[in-house]
């Protein structure tokens, strides 16, 4: 506890985008309206599956976990980046750095393995739709979202108090705009080899474990469909399957950037625009592409608009 206290000792300086500061008013209203965008639409899926029975389904609830957790990454994020480009002071408590670091890190790693098991739900549905309910009961999702969850949790708990232990020698200026992993580690003024190589090996487990799962499932996918030769069944598996196939895309390609890459780059505007993408971006996507490249997303939710509208008519 002494090494955690000492080293928490005094406010870190968030450094951002302050070397470009012409695009900091510009990545303000970007980041104002991506959050905006993330609050209504992420909260808009959650209601929608959880208010209409026809969405009970095994992928529906994937979905809502995965829209619960975009909606808390996001506002363990974006609050203090607004705040931080803003105005003139660019810091952040010791608690406040250690709560984000915590709370991002267990966030991003429960949705790299909530992804892996919607795309195992999308192999049961094409592969195996005879026995898709009984595969995709309700015991067994239950269990692989309380997986996905407890190896976030798992993985922070780790990840973060290894590295909020590490001497920092006074080191508060942070090159980022939040706390996080890779860069926490570079204020330590120890050798942080073993760090490095630890953070590696994780990222081998919560980032490409998953990611290869997720290409086997598809890989089954497109061989079951091929199999087919039909025009409607092609259809039918990308409508079912394109929707999850272009998050994993967005989410995977930006995060496996900042976490694979050298770490010699990374203090580099470069991871910093990437970081943006996956943690504030992308969440603000998701909900666009799963209610415009879905027909039953989109059928609930005019069923509620326009039972909300008739509601109205009868008041007046």
């Amino acid at each position: 506890m002494t090494t955690i206290n000492e080293s928490l000792a005094g406010d870190f300086i968030l450094v951002g985008f302050s070397d470009h500061p012409q695009l900091e008013k510009i990545l303000f209203a970007v980041v104002l309206i991506s959050y905006l965008l993330t609050l209504v639409g992420n909260t808009a899926i959650i209601l929608i599956s959880y208010l209409d029975p026809m969405l009970h389904t095994p992928m529906y609830y994937f979905l809502t976990h995965l829209s619960f957790a975009d909606l808390c990454l996001t506002t363990s994020i974006a609050p203090q980046l607004l705040w931080n480009l803003r105005g003139p002071y660019k810091t952040i408590s010791p608690t406040g750095c250690a709560i984000q670091l915590y709370v991002s890190l267990a966030l991003g790693s429960t949705e790299c393995v909530l992804l892996a098991v919607m795309a195992f739900d999308r192999y049961a549905a094409v592969c195996r739709p005879l026995h898709y309910a009984t595969v995709m009961h309700s015991r067994l999702c239950q269990s692989l979202v309380g997986m996905a969850w407890l190896s976030g949790v798992g993985n922070t708990l780790i990840q973060s108090t290894i590295t909020l232990r590490l001497p920092r020698c006074g080191n508060r200026r942070i090159y980022h705009f939040i706390c996080e992993v890779p860069a926490m580690v570079k204020l330590a003024c120890v050798n942080i080899h073993a760090n490095e190589v630890q953070l590696f090996m994780a990222s081998l487990v919560l980032l490409l474990l998953p990611l290869t799962l997720i290409l086997i499932s598809y890989g089954c996918i497109a061989q079951a469909v091929m199999r087919i030769r039909s025009a409607q069944a092609w259809r039918k598996a990308l409508g079912t399957c394109g929707s999850h196939l272009l998050v994993v895309t967005l989410f995977y390609g930006t995060i496996t950037a900042v976490y694979i890459q050298p770490k010699s780059s990374y203090a580099h505007s470069q991871g910093k625009f990437i970081t943006l993408l996956y943690t504030v971006v992308t969440p603000t996507l998701n909900p666009l592409i799963y209610t415009l490249r879905n027909k039953d997303v989109k059928g609930a939710l005019k069923k509620l608009v326009q039972k909300d509208r008739a509601q109205q008519s009868e008041k007046l």
